[in-house]
C-alpha cells in the first residue's frame, strides 16, 4: 500500500489505496465477519461497519466514544451503557451490525483466554460460524494482569488458538493483527485505575508505572504471538511494521490512531481477504484531506531536540530489540523482507516456528462455508479474468482455502501436491 504526505501550506494532503463502499460490500456479500480485541479493535470495527454503508470516514468523536447504544445503525447487545462502564478487565461489550448481506460483529476482550473467551468461543461451537475472524489481543495481557507476563502470554495463545482450530471451520479466514507502535509517552483508559469497589475486596491496581517500557513489551508480545499464529497456520498481518513510520496519525493519548489510520488498517484486511479468496479488487489511488479527521498534534517543547520534533525520524528506538539476536528477530528480518508482497506489505514471511507446534485442520465435506455460502461473488458463472472488464471474477479456487503469502511451510502441507 502506498502512503505519501503532502504539505501544501497548512493542509495535509495523504494518497492512499482505500477499497470503497462498494467493493467492500461485493467481498464481503453474505458474510459473518467477527472482530476481537480492545478500543482499536472496536475503531476496526466501526470503520469496516461505516464503509459497508457508505464511502466516509470516523469521527474524532466516533472514535472516542464507547459503549454507545448504536453507531451508524448497530446496536449495542451486551455491556457498555447496558451495565456499569467502566476501565477494568471485566468491562464487557458486544455490538452487532446487520444488513440484508453482511453481518459484523463486535466482542470487546480484554484477555486472549479467559473465562469469558471461553464463553465466546462456545457461542461460536454451537451457533453460526464466522466466515472471517480478526482478532488481537496484546496491550491488556501484558499491562494488566501479571509483571511476568511472557509465559501467561504464550499459555493462552496456545489455548486460544487450539480452541480456534478445533472449533471453526477450515473455510474461515482468521486474521491475527499485530498490536500497532505505542508511544514512548502514553495515556489510555487500560493505564486508568479501575474502580474495583464492586469487586469483593475492593482493590486498585497500580499500573502506570509500566507505561515507560509497555511499547517494548509489545514488539516482544508481537513476535510471540505472530510465530504461534503462524505455526497454527493463521494469517499474521504485521500491522507493527506497516504503521511503523506514520507516527503522524498516532492519536495524542499514544496509543490509539486516527481515521485515516484506520481506513488502511480496513484497506489491508480486505485487500488481505480478496487475495486469500481468490478475487481480483484493485484499489485505486486515491487523494485526502486530512485536515478534519486528524487531531491537533502537540507542539514539541524543545525544538532543538530534532527527534523530538520529527517523530518519524526517531521510530521510538525500537530496532535494538528487532536486532537482538536473543529474541532472533534478525532471522526474518535481514533477508526476508525481499519475498513480501508488493500489494500486502503488512504479511511477513514465515519463519520456522520454534518450537514446532501442530496445525490442527478440520475440512467441511461439504465444500463451502458453514453458514451455507460459498465465497462465489457476484458473477455467479467464472470467466477467463480479465482485470479491466472483470474486476471482481473468482480465480480458479486452489486446493486449499487460500493461497499462502508464507514461503517456507513445507512441514505443514506436505500433504498436499504443492503450494498451488
Amino acid at each position: 500500500m502506498q502512503l505519501r504526505l503532502k504539505m501544501a501550506g497548512s493542509q495535509k494532503k495523504e494518497t492512499m489505496k482505500c477499497v470503497s463502499h462498494e467493493q467492500a460490500c461485493k467481498l464481503l456479500h453474505n458474510k459473518f465477519i467477527v472482530v476481537l480485541g480492545d478500543s482499536i479493535q472496536r475503531s476496526v470495527y466501526k470503520d469496516l461497519v461505516l464503509l459497508l454503508q457508505r464511502d466516509k470516514y470516523l469521527t474524532v468523536q466516533q472514535l472516542k466514544s464507547k459503549g454507545q447504544m448504536s453507531f451508524e445503525q448497530d446496536c449495542l447487545i451486551e455491556g457498555g451503557c447496558l451495565a456499569q462502564m467502566h476501565n477494568g478487565t471485566q468491562y464487557r461489550e458486544v455490538r452487532q451490525f446487520k444488513s440484508a448481506h453482511h453481518l459484523v460483529r463486535f466482542y470487546f476482550v480484554t484477555r486472549i483466554y479467559s473465562s469469558y473467551m471461553k464463553s465466546l468461543l462456545d457461542d461460536f461451537r454451537h451457533g453460526l460460524k464466522p466466515d472471517v475472524v480478526i482478532v488481537n489481543s496484546c496491550v491488556w495481557d501484558v499491562s494488566r494482569y501479571d509483571s511476568r507476563w511472557i509465559s501467561t502470554y504464550k499459555d493462552n495463545l496456545i489455548s486460544f488458538f487450539d480452541q480456534l482450530s478445533e472449533i471453526l471451520p477450515e473455510e474461515t479466514l482468521v486474521m491475527w493483527s499485530l498490536t500497532m507502535p505505542l508511544a514512548e509517552k502514553i495515556r489510555g483508559g487500560f493505564l486508568v485505575p479501575e474502580d474495583c469497589t464492586f469487586f469483593s475486596p475492593p482493590y486498585t491496581p497500580q499500573i502506570e508505572h509500566k507505561a515507560p517500557h509497555l511499547r517494548y513489551d509489545v514488539v516482544e508480545a508481537n513476535f510471540f504471538s505472530a510465530t504461534l499464529a503462524d505455526a497454527y497456520g493463521l494469517d499474521v498481518l504485521d500491522f507493527h511494521f506497516q504503521f511503523r513510520s506514520s507516527m503522524h496519525h498516532r492519536m495524542k493519548d499514544g496509543v490509539h490512531w486516527n481515521a485515516l489510520a484506520h481506513r488502511k488498517i480496513t484497506s489491508l484486511l480486505l485487500q488481505h481477504a480478496a487475495q486469500a479468496w481468490g478475487v481480483c479488487m484493485p484499489c485505486p489511488v486515491t487523494t485526502v484531506e486530512n485536515t478534519e479527521v486528524t487531531v491537533k498534534q502537540p507542539v514539541w517543547k524543545n525544538p532543538s531536540n530534532h527527534a523530538e520534533r520529527n517523530p518519524l525520524m526517531r521510530n521510538y528506538s525500537c530496532k535494538e530489540m528487532f536486532y537482538d539476536d536473543s529474541l532472533h528477530f534478525s532471522h526474518f528480518l535481514n533477508h526476508q523482507q525481499r519475498q513480501w508482497h508488493d500489494t500486502a506489505g503488512t504479511f511477513r514471511s514465515a519463519w520456522p516456528p520454534q518450537p514446532y507446534f501442530p496445525v490442527h485442520s478440520h475440512k467441511n465435506n461439504h465444500g463451502h462455508n458453514g453458514n451455507g455460502f460459498n465465497y462465489r461473488p457476484y458473477h455467479h458463472h467464472p470467466e477467463p479474468n480479465n482485470e479491466h472488464h472483470h474486476q471482481y471474477v473468482m480465480r480458479s479456487r486452489h486446493r486449499r482455502r487460500h493461497a499462502p503469502y508464507s514461503h517456507h511451510r513445507p512441514h505443514q502441507y506436505a500433504h498436499y501436491d504443492g503450494y498451488y
